[in-house]
């Protein structure tokens, strides 16, 4: 499995990473570490088997299979997906936008959200997540995962050391609010000629089960791990990120990909039906599974 060490993930992980099934599971599955960014590439050039990835993969990468059940989603604010602006600046009016490249799907989102600003051909400029220096370079930032939570948590005391008034805008909660569906950042995929069966859905939805009903754990080991409050991670777990791939977030799927075709982010993709089940065999071995976090 190939596993991103963002948190958002965390509930999704929680077998994998916690006794008692941690360890049968690895007997099963093997994991790896990379950017969410990678997942698909991994399916793609068949180094991963199964991986939580980014959703505009699925229009990318011919064969993707959707595992039902889990997702990474939002349905109003989610705090780790940010377009950060100077408020001088109306956004129909930005030049630049400094583009945190972690997570091709919240760039599309991004993308579609700019020709409803009325500024369509904003160049975004690749950069490494750091605000101050993306402000320096561009008129906006879009900070993905982790460093969007830290940003908001430093939003006052950055305005205290450079008087800068910036505008952070909640860009699952622009979503939302323009579209009236939610925002759907990855799904569970199996690639291109894995062999499916019912056990890795269960697997999958059952480590999602045992971590929400862990929180308060994974609050503990995650506080330990960022600098941000108990309290922060808690709400970011529980109210901003939603884990089940419901009829909503189907629907939320339906549309971003039909708003991406539209607007020529991606080619056309139509959402097939959610059948495939899933136990992934590689060549007898263990399943190589992405997970993005």
């Amino acid at each position: 499995m190939a596993a991103i060490g963002f948190l958002n993930p965390a509930p999704l992980m929680w077998d994998f990473d916690h006794p008692p099934l941690a360890a049968e599971l690895a007997t099963r599955y093997q994991v790896d570490s990379m950017m969410p960014s990678e997942c698909a590439d991994r399916l793609a050039n068949g180094t991963a088997d199964i991986g939580l990835v980014p959703i505009a993969a699925l229009a990318t990468t011919p064969g993707l299979r959707i595992i039902p059940g889990c997702t990474i989603a939002s349905k109003g604010r989610v705090r780790s997906l940010l377009l950060v602006h100077r408020a001088a600046q109306p956004l129909a009016a930005l030049r630049t936008v400094a583009a945190d490249t972690a997570s091709r799907t919240t760039l599309a989102y991004a993308r579609i959200l700019f020709h409803f600003y009325g500024n369509p051909a904003v160049p975004f400029i690749p950069m490494a997540a750091d605000l101050d220096t993306m402000l320096e370079r561009a008129s906006a930032a879009i900070l993905i995962g982790d460093p969007a939570l830290m940003a908001l948590e430093e939003r006052a005391n950055r305005f205290e050391r450079t008087g800068e008034e910036l505008v952070y805008l909640d860009l699952a909660e622009e979503w939302t609010a323009v579209m009236d569906v939610p925002f759907v950042s990855a799904v569970w995929c199996a690639a291109q000629g894995s062999i499916l069966d019912d056990s890795i859905e269960t697997d999958f939805i059952r480590s999602r089960d045992h971590g929400l009903a862990n929180i308060d754990t994974l609050v503990a080991e995650w506080s330990r791990k960022l600098p941000l409050s108990d309290e922060t991670i808690r709400s970011y777990l529980t109210s901003n990120i939603h884990y089940v791939l419901d009829e909503e977030c189907i629907e939320g799927m339906r549309v971003f990909f039909e708003k991406a075709a539209e607007v020529g982010i991606l080619p056309a993709y139509q959402l097939p039906p959610f059948v495939g089940r899933a136990h992934v065999t590689s060549n007898g071995g263990k399943p190589s599974v992405s997970m993005r976090a």
